[in-house]
């Protein structure tokens, strides 16, 4: 749903490119120099993804995303949250 890239940029770390547009190309970046943080950060904008998604699907105008999180069943909440160990393992991350 949004366009996010990650470039490694050597010694520096790494930068995500965030929204982009065609006439003014990315509209957020941010440099990580820790990659745990860069993980909680891409895993946040998949969760947040996630929950604009449903949010949509459930006809919610207003989407706050801690809302929308808390009204889902215990099972789906439980599948979110144990898709970030499985993307920790993919990244070989520790969490």
């Amino acid at each position: 749903m949004a366009d996010i890239v990650v470039v490694d940029v050597g010694r520096y770390g790494f930068v995500m490119l965030k929204y982009y547009t065609p006439l003014h190309g990315f509209e957020e970046d941010e440099t990580f120099t820790d990659s745990r943080t860069l993980f909680e950060e891409l895993y946040q904008e998949w969760l947040n993804t996630k929950l604009c998604c449903i949010a949509k699907e459930m006809g919610m105008n207003d989407i706050l995303y801690e809302k929308v999180f808390k009204s889902l069943s215990e099972e789906k909440r439980s599948e979110f949250i144990g898709r970030k160990t499985d993307f920790a393992r993919t990244a070989e991350i520790i969490l």
